[in-house]
């Protein structure tokens, strides 16, 4: 259902000023001009070696960055080895290169290099934070990030735009997380899929820039393509105390903009929220949940970046000392924020009540250490808790705010933080910040690039060679997963699987062990086969690795009753052809084993959005949809978009 008279909405607006091919109708495919990239290390390795694959002399975006914020533990050579590969990619390639414990890609871009108005793809599904300065950012895989840097156009299914409307103020103890944290109370972890969230209303004014980060990070959490919010007084605020005023340009919607989806939030009735393990969508108040015993407490990611969020957990536990068997874990998101938590004496607060300073960078967000006990509840303000990703396969890990996760520190259990005994905390942030530019490395001018060689070590990996489709497909399901699958589950991140990310053979061993330890070992036996999958199959991260890891063990099929965004496209990327039950129902009668086989592939993805799915084992039929564009039918049946290209260049 829409709403308003007709005007624009930023979304709208930011499309159409990078409409590049498409209408914007729901549904259909549009493509998009790219002004910006952001890669991260975990990602970032294999975009490099995309690149290379591509043959490409120079980045042709306005800004291109890399940054190295999640493989930070270095227990061995590998991480350093992709460091200092990925240094020289960005040296040779025209990038800038972040460097080791600088700061986590998101709030870092945002400080140093987010635009108003512009468009940004990053190979990191939280790319969609920086639709807080007015941005149009989306996650997306590493390839399609390579091609954007390459100047092609982004192609994504133009979404719905969801106007939810803000009013009312946060009352004390209630902060951002809160209000995302309600989004998903409310539509869960499917509820923003094919839509952009965009946040109006006269709530608006009371939500700094950084508060806008934390909402519209989570947004893909919902599922949905990416959020936006207006660029307006309170961006301007912000660029002002980073020293990028000038860079300042207002984009609000217009009197009576129209969105196809509506809803709305009174800040001032929201109450302390929290994700229950695990899942982001199972969320609760506080209170329904208070008493339960905690074990660790961490501060930081992307999902609570801000200055204000590190220094009002820092005023919570002021003068007093963490519950003795609280494990307090502060990350700061950025060596800038560091440096400001300790001009304000906020960090030594923090020291002096117990806690432990990390250098800044995700961490334990990615799995990357501070690993909880088994069993043990772990309170985070990170924006993920699927099974196991903290890197304990038993884990329970919990997602909340500053203020609730502080609140558990002192008292040891989970405690809605109005009830402690203290007046809400009073935070007074400085305007200006301590702006750090010493840890970005600029791009090389273009005729000293050109001589730079790539750092490889042993352990950089290659790109898997990927064959065609085969015009017949008769192939086994190896594994058959439910709803909600998560590509931490289809390929596990954290420290024993992440240093292998260049080197897919190795990396193919971690595939679906969250779920099935056995799958590997079957899959290398069957060779080509299929996967069977239930509805947002491959939510969370936009690691492509999570197709790139099964189609090197011979994944060519998947059959789900529904996808996650990202991820469908990273299957077509790879050459993994996605398809959707017609009928829900047959996902049921479908079995681990079961050979399934569709024959003339390519005449029946030209034919229609609908193709037939023989169960040889079962003596059965079931029809199976898709929604690929003839540009991707195209990429699927060349088995990937490298394939594809490097058969372009033959012709």
């Amino acid at each position: 259902m829409a709403n308003g008279t007709g005007g624009r909405s930023v979304a709208r607006k930011l499309i159409a000023s990078h409409l590049v091919s498409g209408e914007m109708e729901p549904g259909t495919e549009i493509g998009l001009r790219v002004d910006q990239t952001l890669t991260q290390d975990a990602t970032g390795t294999m975009v490099m070696l995309e690149l290379e694959a591509l043959d490409l002399d120079r980045v042709r975006t306005d800004v291109s960055v890399q940054y190295v914020d999640h493989n930070l533990l270095q227990a061995d050579e590998r991480n350093m080895a992709d460091h200092i590969f990925l240094r020289s990619a960005c040296r040779r390639y025209g990038l800038w290169y972040s460097k080791p414990g600088n700061g986590v890609s998101h709030p870092t871009h945002m400080q140093r290099f987010g635009v108003p108005g512009a468009t940004m793809v990053g190979s990191d599904s939280h790319t969609c934070a920086a639709g807080s300065l007015g941005m149009l950012a989306m996650g997306v895989g590493g390839l399609e990030v390579a091609m954007a840097m390459a100047g092609e156009p982004i192609h994504v299914t133009m979404p719905q735009i969801w106007g939810v409307r803000l009013t009312g103020e946060l009352p004390p103890w209630v902060s951002a997380k809160d209000v995302i944290l309600e989004m998903l109370r409310r539509h869960g972890v499917r509820g923003g899929v094919n839509r952009i969230i965009e946040y109006h209303g006269p709530g608006l004014a009371t939500l700094t820039a950084m508060d806008r980060h934390v909402i519209a990070n989570m947004g893909a959490e919902l599922g949905a393509t990416t959020t936006v919010f207006p660029s307006d007084e309170r961006v301007l605020e912000f660029l002002r105390g980073e020293d990028r005023e000038d860079d300042f340009t207002e984009i609000v919607p217009d009197a009576g903009a129209a969105y196809d989806v509506t809803d709305e939030i009174d800040l001032s009735a929201l109450e302390p929220l929290i994700a229950r393990p695990s899942s982001p969508g199972d969320v609760v108040p506080v209170r329904e949940v208070a008493g339960e015993e905690v074990h660790q407490v961490v501060v930081g990611s992307s999902a609570n970046p801000g200055l204000r969020d590190f220094a009002s957990a820092a005023a919570i536990v002021k003068g007093r000392q963490v519950d003795p068997h609280v494990s307090l874990d502060v990350n700061p998101t950025s060596r800038q924020i560091l440096v400001d938590l300790t001009k304000m004496g906020a960090a030594t607060d923090l020291v002096q009540a117990g806690a432990r300073i990390h250098q800044a960078g995700c961490l334990g967000c990615i799995g990357m250490g501070q690993a909880p006990a088994i069993g043990r509840n772990s309170l985070r303000t990170f924006p993920r808790n699927f099974p196991g990703r903290s890197g304990t396969a038993d884990d329970r890990v919990w997602l909340c705010s500053p203020e609730t996760a502080a609140a558990a520190a002192l008292t040891g259990r989970i405690t809605d933080p109005r009830d402690l005994d203290m007046d809400p905390p009073e935070v007074r942030l400085p305007t200006r910040s301590s702006v750090n530019r010493e840890m970005l490395e600029a791009p090389l001018p273009e005729d000293e690039a050109r001589r730079v060689e790539l750092d490889k070590a042993p352990s950089i990996g290659v790109l898997p060679e990927l064959d065609p489709l085969p015009d017949e497909l008769d192939v086994p399901v190896v594994i058959k997963v439910g709803d909600d699958v998560s590509t931490d589950e289809i390929l596990m991140a954290g420290a024993q699987a992440l240093p292998y990310r260049s080197d897919i053979a190795k990396l193919a061993d971690f595939t679906f062990v969250r779920i099935d330890e056995g799958y590997p070992e079957r899959a290398r036996e069957a060779g080509p086969h299929a996967v069977v999958g239930g509805r947002n199959y491959g939510q969370g991260s936009s690691r492509e690795h999570a197709a790139i890891a099964p189609r090197h063990l011979g994944l060519r099929l998947v059959l789900a009753r529904g996808y996650a965004r990202i991820h469908w496209q990273n299957l077509v990327n790879f050459g993994i052809l996605p398809l959707e039950f017609a009928d829900e129902a047959d996902y049921d009668r479908v079995e681990q084993g079961d050979r399934l086989r569709i024959e003339g592939v390519r005449a029946a993805l030209e034919k229609g959005t609908e193709v037939e799915v023989r169960n040889v084992t079962k003596d059965e039929t079931y029809r199976a949809g898709h929604r690929l564009s003839p540009r991707q039918r195209e990429l699927v049946a060349a088995g990937g978009q490298i394939p594809l290209l490097r058969e372009r260049a033959r012709r």
